[in-house]
């Protein structure tokens, strides 16, 4: 959270975040989830690197699924999370 609001001290409307969550305890993730809402409400614009599926869903409005460093699906969020076939063959997990 520290790093997040020394980043948002410039005034940059853009917030680049690389695995935001990684290692931290649910109700971590929870608050940073929260947090990024806020930004998001705020008009900041975030960039989100996440492996954890069901937070970057949580948070994103559009989606881009990267294997091996291409992009294998795009799309709104709401409509990717819905399509249990796609998540189940690029991701490996259900919703």
């Amino acid at each position: 959270m520290l790093a997040i609001a020394r980043a948002l001290v410039g005034g940059d409307e853009l917030l680049i975040l690389d695995e935001p969550t990684e290692g931290l305890a649910p109700t971590v993730v929870e608050t940073i989830v929260s947090a990024l809402h806020a930004l998001k409400r705020e008009t900041h614009t975030v960039l989100l690197v996440e492996q954890n599926v069901h937070t970057a869903f949580a948070v994103a409005d559009h989606v881009y699924v990267l294997e091996k460093g291409r992009i294998t699906a795009s799309g709104p969020a709401a409509e990717l999370a819905r399509d249990r076939e796609r998540l189940e063959r690029h991701l490996g997990v259900t919703a």
